[in-house]
């Protein structure tokens, strides 16, 4: 992959992990019970988002874990934050824990991508430190 691929495949995933802790700010929201019709709006636009970009980023690597079923069935089972809002906090909780798998898996994946980058650069013919020992 090209540098300017991974550039732009790096910042992708960093703007896919915002989304990741919006979503967990509304669910916070919903625990609390201190939303309003526009903070639902905003919450069905990040899971159309998470949605959207991670098939973006499955497009263009390959991953086993978070994979696809992983983040459909969280996103799935938060249809919405009246719905987590009447939740019990056990199914609540589960949820959260969810998330967290979730969120520390692309950060791994992220991590990931940023050693692949570093090593393809310390391999550049431009690069000022030759290989790496």
């Amino acid at each position: 992959m090209s540098n300017k691929k991974m550039d732009g495949l790096i910042q992708q995933m960093e703007n896919y992990l915002e989304c990741w802790k919006q979503f967990n700010h509304f669910m916070g929201l919903a625990r609390a019970k201190k939303f309003n019709p526009e903070d639902e709006n905003q919450f069905l636009e990040i899971k159309s988002l998470l949605v959207q970009e991670l098939e973006l980023i499955l497009a263009s690597v390959e991953i086993s874990s978070p994979n696809r079923e992983d983040v459909h069935s969280l996103v799935g089972n938060a249809p919405s934050l009246r719905y987590l809002s009447e939740m019990n906090d056990g199914i609540l909780r589960n949820l959260e824990n969810q998330w967290h798998k979730i969120y520390i898996g692309w950060h791994s994946i992220l991590g990931q991508l940023k050693v692949r980058h570093r090593e393809d650069d310390t391999k550049s013919p431009f690069s000022f430190f030759g290989k790496k020992e």
